[in-house]
Order: structure tokens, then C-alpha cells, then sequence
């Protein structure tokens, strides 16, 4: 009898342990790559792609548009345990509700939000591939379809691309919502979309093939920052996204690619194909609708909005900036000294930042416009819109933007560098938020910033658009 009770107690042990573990997931990157474990240790033979298709059966992601590229039968997969499936189903499942809230989406330890649908699928559709870097279907399932629908749209929709938004909680996020209006094609699905074109171009390559898909996306989406951060990072992983996709992906192709998936969705509801002449309207309306697109997610970098890093409330009323503007003033922080490497790191440098300039001057804000952290982020400050409080005499006709460290005697990463001096300028010019004739400038005045004779200050004089404004 005694061992009867024992054996009953360690089966409800057991049984509670892992009822426990899976109901704690949230939704941060780290837990889901857990929760692929556990499907991983149930079958410690199966390959990627069997966990894939598992993965898909318990989020009901297998349309007749992923089963004309992915020849899948799912009726055969085995099913998951209960627990662990309604998770990967609000995992994976993606839709946007009517109170703006996102679902389907992971928060990743870079800071950026990503819709585990397109990911997921890219990576099934490089598994299925015989020749390295030609994947069948690869941009239509990772990407092209959703940004045809969002494309398609009438011009006159007020957005047809993004937006971000924030989570709830950072430790343990549980209910992410979209910052404005939300469109057909939000910024967490292009981040997915990305990641699956990126790990499915990479996993093409037979040589380069995980022996477990959890092993993969920890590589990817956990690469710890050290020393000089991205400059000695490896390149496949999910900081360098924007840089990998530009690398592959040529925005013309991409717009044919979107094409494609209209007239493959036409054909498989049973829809006439479609003539030449509305095929030559429906290229024209999608190359158009992709400006915005490389525009909002390949000439700008990755900029952390303000909710992400815990930013306290504006004090009073902003002042709005008339724009464009004619200059850029580049900072240090001198305080906090260090580089930042994580998001973790820098949103809490951000924080410090705003605390000593609201608390300790007495500014409504904090004063610069944007952040650039040695993590691949910049972080928004007051923004495109707002007026800084970053450079006396020049606050309403340019934008502050600060790199957080001390850079007297030594510079900033290479990357860091060239997200301001490249991406972040073009994108205010592009955005036309800059004019193109626009001037950069060290700042000479303030304390704490990249004064004449320090290390950041002679760089900065190397650049294209400088211009040393005396005072």
C-alpha cells in the first residue's frame, strides 16, 4: 500500500511540475524557445522539420496558400500535450483584436517584437529546400502575402504599414498592444517576415542545418553582446536583422514577389487569372506601396520606442518642431560612462538619463532627441516631433543625438557609428524630417558631450555633412 501512495505522489508531482512549468511561460523569446524544448524531449530522434509540423498542428497554421508550398498533411502529426499546445497555439497564432491588442507575438532579447508565424514558416519552407539559396515559396509565406494585402490597400487608408507597440511587463510580457491604429502588416509580422527570409536562406545551405530548431533560435535571438559589440558579433543573428535582409533581398524582387502571391491566392480561391493590364496596375500600385516599406524597415534602423524603455510622462506640453531641420548635434553621455550591450542595460541607462533631467535640471524631458546604445538600438527620445533640450541656441532647428558612454579618449563601436552617421541620417532626410544640405556638428557647449579635442569629436569631424558652427 505504502508503495502504491509513493508511486501515486511522484506521478502527481511529476504531473504538477509540468502542468506548472508550461503555464509560466510568457511571452518573451527565451520561453518559447523552452516550451520547442519540451516538444524537442518528447521525441529526442525528431529532426526540425518534424518539430515544425508539430508546431504548426497545435497553432492551426496549414491554409490552402502554406499547403501549396509546404505539401504537408498535418492529420498525421502527433498532437501535443494540452497544456503545452494552447501555448504554442497563442504563441504562434497571429490576428490583431479590436482593442488594438497584438497576438502571436514574442518579445526577443534584443528589445524588438516578432511575430513567431512568418518566422517559423520561412525556416520550414529553407528545411524543404534541395539547392542552396533557391527556397520555393520562401518571401511569399515569410512575407510578400502579408505586405500585398497591406499594399493593396487604398492609398487613402491612413496606415498601411506598422505600427510598433509595447508590453505590458519586460520580465514576463503577457499582453503586447500596438501603439496607434493597427495596419495590415504590423512591425513584429516584418520582423518575423525578415527572420524567416534571413534563417531560411541560411538553413537552405544543407551543411548549415541545426540538428535541433531550438538550438538555432537560441543562436540567433540570445548571442550575448561582449567588448566592442556588434563589430566583433557573429552575422547571423537577430541585431543585425535589417543589415542581413538588405543584404538579400532587392526591393524590386520583393515587389514581384507580392505580385506572385495576389495571383496565387486569385488561383487557389478559384478566382479568373489575372490580364496583363491588371497585372501592370497591380505592379505599379506595389512598387509604389514598397517605397514606404524599405523606407520604414530597411533605410531606418531599429529605434526602440519610449514605453519600451519605461519612459516617464512628458512634464507639461512639448513644443512642437517645425521641420524639416538643418542640423544633427552628436553627443556622449560621459554619464553613464560604459557602453550599453543589452536592452536590459540601456533602457535602464535610458531611464537614468531621464530621471537626472527631469529631477536634477528640471527639464520637462529628457533632452535628446534619440539614444544610440552599443546594442544595435537607438532609443527614442523626444523624438522626430518634439523639441530637445540638447544644444543652447539650436534646440528648435536640430535634433540631439547622444551615444551612451564617455568617448573623450576613446570612440564608440564602428556599428554604433554608422547607425547614426548613415542610418539615422538618412532616414530623417529620406522621412523628410532633415534637408539633404543638413549639417552636423560635435557640440562645442554643453558638458558632458563631444567638445573639441576628445576622441568622438575628431571622428565626427570626418564625416560627410559636417560643419563646425562657431558660436
Amino acid at each position: 500500500m505504502d508503495r502504491v501512495c509513493w508511486k501515486l505522489s511522484l506521478v502527481f508531482l511529476v504531473l504538477l511540475v509540468s502542468t506548472c512549468v508550461e503555464a509560466s511561460f510568457s511571452y518573451r523569446m527565451e520561453d518559447f524557445i523552452s516550451a520547442v524544448k519540451q516538444v524537442e524531449d518528447e521525441d529526442p530522434g525528431s529532426e526540425p522539420l518534424a518539430v515544425l509540423k508539430r508546431l504548426r498542428r497545435a497553432a492551426e497554421v496549414n491554409d490552402p496558400f502554406i499547403q501549396y508550398f509546404l505539401f504537408s498533411d498535418l492529420s498525421g502529426v502527433p498532437e501535443l500535450a494540452a497544456n503545452l499546445s494552447d501555448y504554442i497555439r497563442k504563441a504562434v497564432h497571429h490576428r490583431v483584436t479590436e482593442d488594438a491588442k497584438e497576438e502571436g507575438v514574442v518579445l526577443s532579447p534584443d528589445g524588438t517584437t516578432v511575430a513567431l508565424r512568418p518566422l517559423l514558416l520561412g525556416i520550414e519552407a529553407g528545411l524543404l529546400a534541395k539547392t542552396r539559396g533557391r527556397v520555393r515559396g520562401l518571401y511569399l509565406l515569410a512575407l510578400a502575402r502579408d505586405l500585398g494585402l497591406s499594399l493593396r490597400q487604398s492609398p487613402t487608408v491612413m496606415r498601411r504599414l506598422g505600427p510598433d507597440g509595447c508590453w505590458d511587463n519586460l520580465s514576463s510580457p503577457q499582453v503586447f498592444t500596438l501603439s496607434d491604429s493597427p495596419s495590415l502588416l504590423t512591425t513584429a509580422q516584418v520582423n518575423g517576415g525578415m527572420d524567416g527570409v534571413v534563417l531560411g536562406l541560411e538553413v537552405s545551405d544543407k551543411s548549415r542545418r541545426p540538428l535541433k530548431l531550438s538550438s538555432l533560435l537560441t543562436e540567433y535571438y540570445c548571442h550575448q553582446l561582449e567588448g566592442k559589440g556588434l563589430d566583433t558579433a557573429p552575422r547571423l543573428i537577430s541585431r543585425r536583422r535589417r543589415e542581413n535582409f538588405r543584404q538579400l533581398v532587392v526591393p524590386l524582387l520583393l515587389a514581384r514577389q507580392v505580385v506572385k502571391s495576389v495571383q496565387l491566392q486569385q488561383s487557389l480561391t478559384g478566382q479568373s487569372d489575372m490580364e496583363r493590364k491588371e497585372k501592370k496596375v497591380l505592379m505599379r500600385e506595389v512598387k509604389e506601396g514598397m517605397k514606404e516599406f524599405v523606407h520604414m524597415y530597411m533605410d531606418c534602423p531599429p529605434i526602440v520606442p519610449r514605453c519600451m524603455w519605461g519612459a516617464k510622462p512628458y512634464i507639461g506640453t512639448p513644443t512642437n518642431l517645425l521641420l524639416p531641420l538643418s542640423f544633427m548635434f552628436i553627443h556622449h553621455t560621459s554619464t553613464p560612462s560604459q557602453p550599453c550591450l543589452t536592452f536590459e542595460q540601456c533602457s535602464a541607462d535610458m531611464r537614468s538619463m531621464q530621471r537626472f533631467h527631469q529631477e536634477d535640471r528640471g527639464w520637462d524631458d529628457i533632452g535628446y532627441s534619440f539614444v544610440a546604445g552599443s546594442d544595435g538600438n537607438i532609443y527614442e527620445g523626444r523624438g522626430w516631433y518634439w523639441q530637445g533640450a540638447h544644444t543652447l541656441g539650436y534646440n528648435s532647428v536640430g535634433y540631439g543625438v547622444s551615444f551612451i558612454g564617455d568617448y573623450s579618449s576613446i570612440l564608440p563601436s564602428q556599428h554604433a557609428m554608422e547607425l547614426v552617421r548613415d542610418q539615422l541620417a538618412s532616414c530623417a532626410i529620406i522621412g523628410g524630417r532633415l534637408i539633404p544640405t543638413f549639417t552636423l556638428r560635435g557640440h562645442r557647449q554643453m558638458v558632458n558631450t563631444a567638445c573639441p579635442g576628445d576622441a568622438l569629436y575628431s571622428e565626427i569631424k570626418t564625416w560627410k555633412h559636417f560643419g563646425d558652427v562657431q558660436k
